[in-house]
């Protein structure tokens, strides 16, 4: 999954990289705060904010896309003056939590700066430089991650790629137990102690660890929070069901017996991804015959056309500028990175960045031409729209109603990638476009990434929570990694692994300190905004051919919905848009509802589980 960098974001990033420095104590008598003291120091809080995030953005920017020694340590620096604030201002804010009058407004403001911190730390001297060296320390090391293939050396953008194209058994265990050997074990030290730091940062915020503290900003307790993810999974949990045990069944058939059983869990490295969280790239082994071929690959399109990736984000923006959305600035031209630069070391973790807090909006990625990566220029994409529709509200609100949000919208927008969008943009022939007959080849292709990617999704969380409340001891890092695996995913590694390992270092959002729940929203949020935007565009066929390119209304009430950043509760903006106030995995099913009802026919007589 992708990233974005807005100011909000970018404050609670760097948040995550150091502990606070300790304050000095008031030797004045303290007197009663009041609602007026409240509202001063949120105006204060948010100008100081606002003006520190463009310079940090910045630095944070060089150091994503010229990794050295100097950048890190620019980066460290930057990311202790980011702690420090962000964190005085957090414990400053708890201390208005109990004042009465305070405006709706204003207890809002106070929630989110309390909050928003990813790792806060305590104020304990010495905490903040220490935090800073290990973040940027676990960011560069994955930044800097290689494995191999056929025992050379190879780069993290191409052994994510290779994953996806090599069916050789052998050659993708290889990759596998190279890539989380070399990026993920060196990291077990670092990660362990950043955990007990930020840990200690959440007590005195209030928060029993960090976990919690991540599941309380959602507008709702922090235990509500973890039974609606629970409920919500429980809702998609018999589709993802139904594709594993067919997807099994087909890579018994192609790998036999001895690399993948016909019962039990599925070997991770076979799946098409490093992480086996989405497996469309493995979509021609589970093919089904006379419907699978859906007639059309979309890098290939791409490919045959002459579009470098240059033009295919100038398709996406098309996308976006079809819906009534203004071009993007000149700027972004100019300073997004789009492809890899073969000079230098970067992170190659595709993200989407507002520089300035306004319109200097720009993407980061490693771009191939490739179906993969033009469904993420139009995610990433997504992330710059939302942010330019929210630019106009207080620094606080610079930010999506809730982080799955931010995610969902470039997401359903990809929804809107049907051949009916490819005829369009005249990327496919209209003789070509695939008949009805195609349609469970074309629903199969989306559930081997949008259903795949549910466990995963939800249980990265769940291992962290784990591991923050202490749930998950240190000693048990690895294990406890591999059992969330098997037990959400139904996945096995390809090799034995031990707690020399750490396995969870190897995803980028782990020594990242990206929370990921938001990912698992966004999975189901993007179905509940596609099929409102079918509904109003007026879309009559089947829901996954729908695409309502092209249609200004329905851009009218997105932007509606974008233009209320983070400024009201998410059940707020849910319902601008969709008219529901509760997230709900409805959509998705009805989404697949013919492909779940033919996975079954098919799974008849098999014994599915793990």
């Amino acid at each position: 999954m992708k990233s974005m960098i807005s100011a909000l974001a970018l404050a609670a990033m760097l948040a995550s990289a150091t502990p606070a420095l300790a304050q000095k104590k008031d030797s004045k008598p303290a007197r009663e705060l009041t609602a007026a003291d409240a509202e001063a120091f949120v105006k204060a809080a948010e100008m100081e904010l606002f003006d520190y995030t463009v310079e940090a953005s910045r630095i944070q920017w060089i150091n994503s896309t010229y990794i050295t020694e100097d950048t890190d340590a620019l980066a460290a620096q930057s990311g202790a003056e980011g702690t420090e604030k962000a964190v005085r201002l957090a414990l400053e804010a708890a201390r208005f939590e109990k004042v009465a009058g305070l405006s709706p407004d204003t207890k809002r403001k106070l929630d989110i700066l309390r909050s928003g911190i990813v790792l806060p730390a305590p104020t304990t001297p010495g905490a903040a430089a220490e935090l800073s060296q290990i973040a940027t320390r676990l960011n560069s090391t994955y930044g800097k991650g290689r494995g191999t293939l056929d025992g050379k050396e190879i780069n993290g953008s191409d052994i994510e790629a290779a994953m996806g194209d090599v069916r050789d058994p052998a050659k993708l265990k290889e990759m596998w137990v190279s890539w989380h050997d070399n990026v993920g074990a060196p990291m077990r030290q670092d990660y362990a102690r950043m955990v007990t730091i930020a840990n200690k940062g959440a007590a005195e915020l209030g928060y029993k660890d960090v976990g919690a503290m991540w599941r309380s900003a959602y507008d709702m307790p922090a235990d509500d929070f973890a039974k609606l993810t629970d409920r919500l999974w429980g809702q998609v949990k018999p589709l993802y069901d139904e594709l594993h045990c067919y997807t099994r069944t087909k890579l018994n058939e192609k790998y036999g017996d001895a690399v993948q059983s016909e019962t039990g869990p599925i070997r991770a490295d076979l799946l098409g991804n490093m992480w086996a969280q989405e497996w469309g790239n493995i979509y021609d082994i589970v093919a089904p015959k006379g419907v699978g071929d859906v007639g059309y690959d979309i890098g290939e399109l791409l490919k045959a056309r002459g579009d470098d990736p240059v033009k295919m984000v100038k398709v996406g923006e098309g996308f976006y500028s079809s819906l009534g959305f203004s071009p993007l600035p000149d700027t972004f031209w100019k300073r997004s990175q789009i492809v890899k630069p073969a000079d230098r070391e970067v992170v190659c973790h595709a993200s989407a960045w507002d520089v300035d807090n306004k319109d200097d909006l720009r993407i980061k990625m490693c771009t191939k031409v490739n179906s993969d990566d033009f469904v993420t220029i139009h995610h990433e994409l997504g992330h710059n729209y939302y942010q330019r529709a929210y630019n106009k509200q207080s620094f606080l609100y610079l930010n999506g109603a809730n982080d799955g949000f931010h995610e969902a919208i470039g997401d359903f927008v990809a929804l809107s990638i049907t051949p009916d969008y490819l005829v369009n943009i005249g990327l496919l022939d209209p003789a070509k476009v695939p008949s009805a007959d195609k349609d469970l080849g074309l629903l199969l292709r989306q559930a081997m990434d949008k259903v795949a990617f549910l466990p995963f999704s939800l249980l990265v969380d769940k291992w962290r929570w784990g591991v923050f409340n202490g749930t998950i001891p240190a000693k048990y890092y690895n294990k406890a990694w591999s059992d969330l695996r098997l037990q959400y995913q139904g996945i096995t590694p390809p090799a034995e692994r031990s707690e020399a390992n750490f396995d969870p270092g190897a995803k980028y959002h782990i020594p990242g300190n990206t929370p990921y729940t938001r990912y698992f929203l966004a999975r189901i949020l993007q179905f509940q905004f596609y099929k409102a935007a079918c509904e109003q565009s007026g879309w009559t066929g089947p829901l996954h051919r729908c695409s309502f390119y092209g249609n200004k209304e329905v851009g009218a009430k997105l932007n509606a919905m974008l233009e209320m950043g983070a400024s009201k509760p998410w059940p707020d903006a849910l319902q601008a848009f969709t008219g529901s106030r509760e997230i709900d995995g409805s959509a998705m099913l009805a989404y697949f509802q013919p492909l779940m009802g033919w996975l079954k026919e098919q799974n008849k007589g098999k014994q599915c589980g793990w």
